[in-house]
């Protein structure tokens, strides 16, 4: 008892040491995140918030803001042209995701393999996917040429009449999903990386047990990457709301608001007829809808996602 006595004071000593050290630990962690911090909160939760008090507000620019309660969301419900750029937009998502996973995924089991020159195809594929948007646009607005276009120009040299891609309300939304393709080399480096990744012994054995290669893609390959597809799914249903270069520069929305997609629509109410909030209740919408659908992908993920540790508990 004596000795503890006699020591009380060397441990409170070290005590204060040990949380001096905790506290310029914890503050130096804190001053290392902090520039992340500032610009999550004041890029991206501050403008949130700020959105969504306009939501409940008249706001032309020029005038103070006024508070209309659920006015703008009840125009937002009983107005034809949200419904028509929803329409648009699932549209173009529902055509376009699957064409693009599968084609990004096709060239990366193609480059996949053992070849020669491997690395300059997998530069040339992945060129494109760098090229801004504004630039691809007008790239792609030149080959949709009923005129002149590439295209139509290859179209003819086999027989076949083209159409008038970008003014027609039957081929616009085809016309944007094949723009939308010319972008598959990001989606194939991050396929090429995960299929890399698969074991090499399970193709092995696959082959001994005299396995084909669908049954090998099927039962090996994309169960072993089916996290990079499930990350691929959530990033492209996001990419597909947010489209709005292509609609903006190329139809502005035409023919006959065939390609009028939500974000488009969404800049013309607030940047156009400066209508802020009503574009901030539309941008919720949009955040809304985007948020129920990656929910339902995580949701329906349970049964075809498969994790290496989940089997190993299995």
């Amino acid at each position: 008892m004596a000795t503890l006595i006699q020591n009380a004071p060397a441990l409170r000593s070290s005590r204060a040491r040990i949380s001096r050290k905790k506290l310029r630990e914890n503050l130096l962690g804190w001053a290392m995140v902090s520039p992340f911090l500032i610009g999550f909160l004041g890029l991206f939760v501050g403008p949130m918030i700020i959105s969504l008090i306009l939501s409940f507000q008249n706001w032309n620019l020029l005038s103070p803001p006024t508070f209309v309660g659920l006015a703008n969301y009840e125009k937002m419900l009983a107005d034809p042209l949200v419904r028509q750029s929803l329409r648009v937009t699932l549209t173009f998502a529902v055509v376009q995701i699957p064409l693009h996973m599968a084609l990004g995924l096709a060239v990366a089991m193609l480059l996949n393999a053992a070849v020669r020159g491997l690395s300059v195809f997998r530069t040339i594929y992945y060129l494109p996917a760098v090229i801004s948007g504004v630039a691809v646009a007008m790239l792609w607005r030149w080959i949709f040429s009923p005129d002149f276009g590439l295209l139509n120009l290859g179209l003819a040299a086999i027989g076949i009449e083209g159409p008038n891609w970008l003014n027609s309300r039957q081929w616009v939304i085809p016309s944007f999903v094949i723009m939308s393709l010319w972008g598959v080399g990001g989606s194939m480096v991050i396929y090429l990386a995960a299929l890399q990744g698969v074991p090499t012994q399970l193709y092995e054995a696959a082959l001994i047990d005299g396995a084909s290669w669908w049954r090998r893609t099927r039962h090996i390959t994309l169960p072993m990457i089916s996290p990079v597809l499930l990350f691929q799914f959530i990033v492209l249903v996001i990419g597909a709301f947010r489209f709005f270069e292509g609609a903006y520069l190329m139809t502005e929305g035409g023919p006959a608001n065939a390609s009028l997609f939500f974000m488009l629509y969404l800049f013309r109410q607030g940047f156009q007829y400066f209508r802020m909030g009503y574009a901030s209740a539309l941008a919720w919408l949009l955040f809304v809808v985007v948020l129920v659908l990656t929910l339902l992908i995580l949701r329906s993920s349970q049964a075809w996602v498969y994790y290496e540790t989940e089997l190993k508990k299995r």
